[in-house]
């Protein structure tokens, strides 16, 4: 049987960040609680960012080290998004021209919640698996964006939705999908998945974010220890503590994956306190690593740990990691890959932390002027333009790198432009 998993994966996140620790003082919450939620920074998406944006800007640094004729192998292009611009048209299209993509490819877009990347990726290593076109690749790009209005941070500090914004982020991850894994290969019919109706977080509407958080948590630990039940059926010996050297999770924010670990480490391993700790900072630490940085970026976000756990664990041989993928609504799997020396060493040529580390340090009377902009691009936006200059800092830092921005939207349709 052929191998099939990444070849390559890369994160965007964006062009500038704020503070988390510094909104919670702003806004008043009870910051004492900041320290359980593993929370540092998050992404702040600006008026000219965007899901394509964030797409293209974490997909092209795969493709420049590839050459044409690899490139032209790529047949398979897969965005996975709740964050979509059109009921209709997919942003894949988009992604598609600003990458210059061959155009026998393949190219839609997929929405399932926080799943939405899992999704995508288990269908592009089946395509890889059934080898209908041998050597062909696929590349998906999770992307999603969390935008906030004074409105919407008025209401969420006095609900029980108050933690959201400063755990909502905005991203993307790009992974090259193949018969070369070198990064991450695919433990082949190693799945463990498990969904039902549940109403624990919706958007009722484009730009409107609802849900009922104790119910989120509990749907989501439901889903950790069913998933891995199933997977466990199908994997004869598997065993929570000892057939993982890594764990990936869905990271809404650390302190919700160190309870799923807690409680899958009492139950999976009766394990106690202690144990249970030095496990935690072992085995998932390295995920949430740049999880943290970021925020919540839905269906990228347990690429975003994935990419973690590969660029901050030890490899002085092959090790297993183990993937827990949850979206709302729900749907979520258990599934696992090997990580070898040689894909981190090529996943450190990216440089995921040094562009993190470049981006704009927002204040916070800056994250307010955006929160108050009139002119923000909304969904269904006919004719616009991103007020670019609304945080100078911010434009600037792009300037030196080649990153895709918004430009203008005429008549529905989104102009973008290189920054160079």
């Amino acid at each position: 049987m052929v191998a099939a998993g990444i070849e390559a994966m890369n994160v965007y996140g964006g062009s500038a960040s704020l503070d988390v620790l510094q909104l919670a003082k702003y806004r008043g919450l009870d910051t004492s609680r900041f320290e359980n939620l593993l929370v540092q920074e998050k992404t702040v998406a600006m008026p000219y960012e965007d899901p394509v944006t964030f797409g293209v800007n974490a997909a092209k640094p795969i493709l420049d080290t590839m050459s044409d004729q690899e490139k032209g192998r790529i047949e398979l292009l897969i965005t996975c998004t709740e964050s979509g611009i059109d009921f209709g048209k997919s942003i894949s299209t988009y992604i598609h021209h600003y990458l210059d993509l061959n155009r026998n490819c393949r190219l839609f877009e997929i929405k399932q919640a926080c799943y939405s990347g899992t999704a995508g990726f288990q269908m592009a290593i089946n395509f890889i698996l059934s080898q209908t076109s041998p050597g062909a690749k696929a590349l998906i790009i999770a992307t999603d964006i969390s935008r906030f209005s004074a409105k919407d941070a008025a209401d969420a500090a006095t609900a029980d939705w108050s933690f959201a914004e400063p755990s909502g982020g905005s991203g993307a991850v790009a992974v090259l999908v193949g018969e070369d894994p070198i990064v991450f290969e695919v433990d082949v019919g190693a799945n463990g998945y498990y969904g039902y109706e549940v109403m624990d977080t919706c958007r009722p509407v484009p730009d409107v974010e609802a849900g009922d958080v104790d119910l989120s948590l509990l749907s989501y630990l439901d889903c950790c220890e069913q998933t891995f039940l199933e997977y466990k059926r199908r994997v004869i010996g598997a065993d929570y503590r000892s057939t993982f050297q890594y764990l990936a999770f869905h990271t809404p924010f650390g302190g919700m994956v160190k309870g799923a670990h807690r409680t899958m480490m009492r139950k999976e391993s009766k394990a106690k306190s202690t144990e249970i700790e030095l496990d935690f900072n072992k085995r998932v630490m390295p995920g949430i690593r740049y999880c943290q940085r970021v925020g919540n970026i839905m269906g990228a976000t347990l690429f975003l740990s994935i990419a973690g756990t590969i660029d901050y664990g030890q490899y002085e041989t092959q090790s297993r990691v183990g993937c827990f993928s949850y979206g709302s609504g729900c749907c979520s799997e258990f599934y696992s890959g090997i990580v070898h020396r040689e894909g981190q060493q090529k996943q450190k040529k990216f440089q995921i932390e040094h562009h993190l580390n470049r981006r704009y340090s927002l204040s916070m009377n800056e994250y307010e002027r955006i929160l108050q902009d009139e002119n923000a691009i909304k969904f269904g936006t006919k004719h616009g333009q991103p007020n670019s200059q609304l945080i100078a800092g911010a434009w600037e830092s792009i300037q030196h790198n080649q990153s895709l921005a918004l430009e203008s939207i005429e008549g529905y349709h989104r102009n973008y432009n290189w920054r160079t």
